[in-house]
């Protein structure tokens, strides 16, 4: 029996997670660094920076010693209104170690709001590339551009995403809602195409990652990429993690992907990849006994509080599974004891981050408020038939007859005739496809939906996870639209076209059948990948999904765009 318990996780990980602050203007030119005290270190993964609010922001690199017996190191640092650094305004040294991965982390306080900075590290013998990063305006109504990115998985192809995004630079802020990495073994998923495109996991760490030098091993593979260093060093992100930053369908006491009984204590293994998670990106630690409390909200004026949440660590109950339920011998599904497990006090965010959530609404005074966070929120609610084929091929087949049933009911609707009750019979047995979403946790949902409602807030929801990009309305149990829902494509993880063996000429109209079907759904993309592009201003909410065409070579372009907009 394992003896490490959720209270040593929260400790352990606690006395792990410092970083420095720095609060004192610079006297004098930071080009007079003594080179006695820098360190001769190479800066393989660039820089980074997050966490920005009014007065502060996290700066990070990471410092590798050029001496195998060296286990601590040394390096400079400058913060400048230009990028040429004659304008420096904060500068000093911060020291690294093994004991970190030799990543390190700086919490630059006391600066101007809605600045923009550069920053850089100096060692001994080189300097970082140089930053860029800025801090929110402390109010107004300036107008903003947010690119949201999910889903990364190194061995499935190029990070052409990123530099997409990277390019642009009219983008202020960049939010990343999850699977920053995956853990899987080199033959896991989405790793068919790894061999061929150089994108191999290391010899040493090609197994399923378990310890925190698994983690950190990983990590360092990820932060190679000179795409996702491009966007880093770009602007600053706020980050929140989803479930393989840990192991595919976390929940607050286990796993899908974790076996105890040859993967250990999962508590241990967590903690492993929480701490990886801390060193590695530029997110401000949480201190004392909420060091697994990674939701916090920033303030961008008076124009967008966005708050990032976490779906998955603090309190999620273990997800339903539709196979629980099929008798093994007659194959009959129990829908009684199904509906009454899935509408239970089934916990996702838990009551004490609901209720930290509903506190920032009722005092938040921005025009918007957007919630950033990892499943799909809006009902996915598919006809029941779909979920009992058990070919996923044949489910386009399926969904073609299912809007063909649609459509004839919509025209004897229109003719004043009675549909046909077999047409409406398929129709009208619904149920979520997706039980690891909200859809698997409705009440909590609800819950949400009256708060928001009482505080006459309407929610912006953010969403990754699934790979597909979507746009839904969101509406509660009694129909009312309480905002809307904008789910990002994956940076190189495979969506339902992968699946459903979907062709890219085919994609589109199954595509157009599901937002047919699903009520609350509006448009969908099931095929290509990309991120959105959020443009924020005082009037309305515009979001612009851009796609790629491969993430099989590094050569790629631009291939399309779909646009939406919300209004309140």
């Amino acid at each position: 029996m394992s003896t490490f318990s959720r209270r040593d996780f929260i400790k352990y990980s606690a006395s792990l997670l410092a970083v420095a602050s720095v609060s004192t203007l610079v006297t004098g030119c930071a080009a007079s660094f003594s080179q006695a005290q820098l360190s001769h270190v190479t800066f393989d993964v660039g820089v980074a920076s997050g966490d920005a609010t009014q007065d502060a922001v996290i700066l990070w690199t990471r410092a590798i010693p050029q001496r195998d017996d060296v286990s601590t190191v040394t390096v400079g640092w400058q913060l400048a209104r230009d990028a040429a650094f004659n304008n420096v305004v904060r500068s000093g040294y911060v020291s690294t170690s093994a004991d970190k991965d030799f990543t390190l982390k700086i919490d630059v306080q006391q600066l101007e709001a809605g600045q923009r900075y550069y920053y850089r590290f100096i060692a001994a013998n080189n300097t970082t590339v140089v930053g860029q990063t800025r801090t929110l305006a402390a109010s107004g109504l300036a107008p903003l551009t947010l690119a949201v990115f999910s889903c990364s998985n190194y061995p499935a192809g190029h990070f052409n995403v990123y530099r997409e995004a990277a390019k642009q630079s009219h983008i202020d802020a960049v939010i990343h809602l999850g699977d920053y990495l995956y853990e899987y073994a080199a033959d896991g998923y989405a790793s068919e195409n790894a061999v061929q495109l150089g994108r191999t996991l290391a010899a040493d760490n090609a197994h399923e990652i378990l310890s925190l030098t698994d983690y950190r091993k990983r990590y360092a593979l990820y932060r190679s990429d000179r795409a996702l260093q491009q966007l880093h060093a770009a602007v600053p992100w706020y980050l929140v993690w989803d479930d393989h930053e840990i192991t595919n369908d976390t929940w607050h006491s286990g796993a899908e992907n974790h076996q105890i009984a040859t993967e250990g204590d999962f508590f241990a293994r967590r903690a492993a990849a929480v701490q990886a998670y801390y060193e590695w990106l530029p997110i401000r630690p949480p201190m004392g006994d909420s060091s697994i409390q990674i939701y916090r909200s920033f303030h961008f004026g008076e124009l967008m509080s966005l708050h990032l949440l976490d779906t998955r660590l603090i309190a999620r109950d273990q997800q339903l599974e539709y196979k629980n339920y099929f008798d093994a011998k007659t194959g009959e599904f129990a829908a009684q004891q199904f509906q009454t497990d899935l509408l239970a006090e089934r916990q996702l965010l838990g009551k004490t981050q609901l209720d930290w959530l509903t506190s920032q609404l009722r005092q938040s005074e921005a025009k918007w408020q957007v919630l950033g966070q990892q499943v799909l929120m809006a009902k996915m609610l598919v006809p029941a038939e779909l979920l009992r084929e058990r070919d996923l091929t044949a489910i386009p087949t399926k969904l073609t007859a299912l809007a063909h049933a649609k459509q004839r009911i919509m025209q004897a609707q229109q003719q004043g005739v009675t549909p046909d009750t077999q047409d409406v019979a398929r129709l009208a047995q619904k149920m979520p496809y997706n039980l690891d979403a909200w859809d698997g946790y409705p009440r909590q949902r609800e819950q949400l939906y009256a708060a928001a409602k009482a505080l006459n807030k309407p929610l912006v929801v953010l969403a990754g996870d699934t790979h597909n990009a979507w746009h839904s309305v969101l509406t509660d149990q009694q129909g009312s639209i309480v905002g809307v829902e904008f789910a990002t494509p994956s940076v190189s993880s495979p969506g339902m076209e992968k699946y459903l063996k979907l062709a890219p000429e085919q994609a589109p109209a199954v595509a157009a059948v599901f937002s047919m079907l699903i009520d609350d759904l509006q448009w969908c993309n099931l095929h290509q990948r990309g991120f959105m592009q959020l443009r924020i201003s005082a009037d309305n909410i515009q979001c612009e999904w851009q796609f790629i065409d491969t993430i099989l070579t590094e050569n790629y372009q631009q291939v399309g765009q779909h646009q939406a907009q919300f209004s309140a």
